[in-house]
């Protein structure tokens, strides 16, 4: 045995196919994330995630100061998602190539930037490019989730991802939320104008908060952006963890796509604001990605998995008989996204686990598809309630949640039957 091997501080991952052994001293990782740093990381992200979502709640207000249509301010605002979905692909990859801090700094930057840019438009198609480079930028949160994985120590690597995710969750929330309080406040233009001095704020203070620790990889940049789509044909645990989170992303957005049409129509007729105020129901979801979070590293992610999957198929089947009881929606709304959250956070600490000197590439191939399957979910939801109704789409958001557990069901054999480790297991299992 070599004389540098220390059996009580090391931590051994084990082999998977393609991917080096990794051997990391455990107290250097716990020592690279303490708790106030990962509090700061969950915080960055949320501010870099609400990016997207601001100027929704104040589409109308847009469209009138810009003397522009609400149609042509809408689809400016879809540039934002799809930015986003962009950012994952070309941007978080930089995180493994270079020193961590220095790429999440300048992102943050750039979105500073460009949201300040927005404040300043005149035309519609100005606001749509703003509003594609503010998506890009805000892709920032995947980054911050893929740092929290690479400098976690193996046994706390799903706990400090749900409290990252979490700060995601917030983000998404308080984006809506927020954006539609300021803008009413100070204006739409001095809304941006705050989120902007708030990124900056937070570009500063990641300088000198984030551990100042090199690259995991030497790859070279074009050569990682050139391996990704590989990465899923040959990688059996990311295939069936891209494949399943498709599913349950797919059955959350369809669900809540088809809840304000069903909503926003006869009988109901609710106003814009209070379908909006249904989605407080995900403040549950915030709390259950931390909780998620322990449970993965204490009882595998497999475990976590198949209980919130669980959760939320009970919670949309209940939901398709009740749209009419608000007291009751937000209830099994809550549960339902708890469950779906809870998933999430379990599924990504798997993907993270695959190589953890070298996260970003796999966490960008999940989140690419994953995002995927969202967007389908949410044109079949907007538009299933007038084919099937709104019970009918509740169903098929069920089935799409089966199919997420039958497919964790079968990930343990069809991994092992790779020869890849199974990283749905404890990591306390998996520790020398």
């Amino acid at each position: 045995m070599p004389s540098n091997f220390r059996q009580q501080s090391w931590v051994m991952i084990p082999r998977v196919t393609g991917v080096r052994t990794e051997l990391r001293d455990d107290s250097d990782r716990a020592r690279d994330l303490r708790g106030p740093v990962v509090l700061f990381m969950a915080v960055a992200a949320a501010v870099g995630t609400a990016a997207i979502y601001p100027l929704q709640p104040a589409i109308a207000d847009v469209a009138i100061s810009l003397g522009s249509s609400t149609a042509a301010v809408g689809v400016a605002l879809a540039c934002g998602p799809a930015g986003y979905l962009v950012g994952l692909g070309l941007l978080v990859p930089l995180v493994d190539r270079f020193p961590p801090r220095f790429v999440l700094a300048a992102q943050f930057v750039a979105l500073g930037v460009s949201i300040g840019a927005t404040a300043a438009v005149s035309t519609s198609w100005l606001l749509g490019l703003c509003v594609l480079m503010s998506g890009l930028c805000s892709s920032v949160g995947a980054g911050l989730s893929s740092v929290a994985g690479r400098l976690s120590s193996a046994g706390r690597r799903a706990t400090v991802l749900g409290i990252v995710t979490a700060g995601i969750s917030a983000g998404i929330l308080a984006g809506r939320i927020a954006g539609g309080w300021l803008a009413d406040t100070v204006g739409w233009r001095g809304m941006l104008l705050t989120l902007a001095v708030a990124c900056l704020s937070i570009a500063g203070t990641a300088l000198l908060v984030l551990p100042k620790v090199p690259g995991g990889t030497q790859s070279g940049y074009l050569a990682t952006l050139r391996s990704m789509p590989g990465l899923l044909v040959r990688f059996a645990s990311l295939r069936l963890a891209a494949a399943r989170g498709t599913a349950w992303f797919f059955a959350f957005c369809a669900i809540w796509a088809g809840l304000a049409v069903t909503l926003s129509g006869p009988p109901y007729n609710y106003s814009a604001e209070r379908i909006g105020l249904y989605a407080l129901a995900g403040l549950t979801g915030m709390i259950a990605t931390q909780v998620a979070g322990i449970l993965t590293d204490r009882h595998g992610a497999r475990t976590v998995i198949l209980v919130g999957l669980t959760l939320a198929g009970v919670a949309a089947a209940a939901l398709g008989f009740i749209p009419g009881s608000p007291g009751l929606m937000v209830l099994w709304l809550a549960l339902f996204d708890a469950g779906l959250f809870a998933a999430q956070v379990a599924n990504q600490s798997t993907v993270l686990a695959i190589d953890p000197r070298a996260p970003a590439r796999f966490n960008s191939a999940y989140m690419i598809v994953y995002f995927v399957g969202g967007s389908l979910g949410t044109a079949f939801g907007a538009a299933a309630v007038a084919w099937i109704g709104w019970s009918g789409t509740a169903a098929v958001a069920v089935a799409a949640i089966a199919l997420g557990a039958a497919i964790t069901c079968a990930a343990r054999s069809a991994t092992r039957s790779n020869s890849e480790a199974d990283p749905s297991e404890p990591y306390t299992s998996r520790t020398r």
